[in-house]
């Protein structure tokens, strides 16, 4: 009887833990300076250009709450992220404290746009315009509800 109760526990443990995983990745990382090191930033070849970039991203898929898609002229697809209190709290901070740099964002691991940082966002949105594939609008439907 305790091994079938215990074998009934880890069966639902994995499940749980199986439950949370995400479909999907967001990442955003900061532009940043050449000289902080290889231990806090890396080196990319991005957008034709050589750039250097937070090591940790300022935003994960973890800061959003939700997602609306669109179409966009060139045949990809946009969306705009809406991003939750700790989000919202990064997105502002770095928007008046990095401002005249350059935001990265990554979806599913791939390099989608760079954004510039030109005035203050405390909206806690992120718009990126174009660039997504039909199968990234798909898994992102899959981790976020669509916001009306």
């Amino acid at each position: 009887m305790k091994t079938a109760a215990l074998a009934a526990l880890l069966v639902i443990s994995a499940a749980t833990i199986g439950g949370a995983k995400t479909h999907s990745t967001f990442r955003v990382h900061v532009e940043a300076s050449a000289s902080n090191g290889a231990t806090f930033s890396t080196k990319l070849r991005l957008f034709g250009r050589d750039v250097t970039i937070e090591k940790v991203p300022t935003l994960s898929e973890n800061d959003v709450t939700g997602l609306r898609t669109y179409r966009a002229v060139d045949r990809t697809h946009g969306a705009l992220f809406q991003l939750n209190e700790h989000g919202r709290l990064a997105l502002d901070s770095l928007s008046v404290e990095r401002r005249g740099g350059s935001l990265f964002v990554f979806i599913n691991g791939r390099p989608i746009t760079e954004l510039q940082i030109d005035r203050r966002v405390s909206d806690g949105k992120i718009y990126i315009a174009s660039g997504l594939t039909a199968n990234d609008i798909e898994l992102l439907k899959k981790d976020w509800p669509a916001r009306k």
